[in-house]
């Protein structure tokens, strides 16, 4: 599925609701409880916050598609095509970042 698809399925769930999308700020509310979910989990697995006993764990891969559902919201509620804008901004890093980190060598085949 490709991020168009995934505007267009969002956009049909949410449409199937009086509410609609929400407003800006509270979507911003939502994707910081988002990231504070997965900055939980990463800590717990990663960090020095250990998990207490019989805490079940967390699905990184979830945690992550929330943010990605939220991001989409906020991209159709204001009318942005994903797939624009990560086309535009691979372009700014692309041009920006070009030399500042060291590339890998790539070893030629013999």
């Amino acid at each position: 599925m490709d991020i168009k698809d995934m505007q267009q399925e969002v956009d049909r769930w949410i449409g199937q609701f009086e509410e609609g999308y929400w407003p800006p700020l509270a979507m911003l509310a939502r994707l910081t409880e988002e990231v504070g979910e997965l900055a939980r989990e990463i800590n717990h697995r990663y960090g020095a916050k250990p998990k207490k006993p019989g805490e079940p764990e967390g699905d990184l891969e979830l945690e992550l598609a929330d943010i990605l559902f939220i991001i989409i919201c906020y991209a159709n509620s204001l009318g942005i095509d994903l797939g624009e804008a990560f086309k535009k901004m691979m372009n700014k890093y692309r041009k920006r970042d070009a030399h500042r980190w060291t590339r890998k060598k790539i070893r030629e085949e013999k």
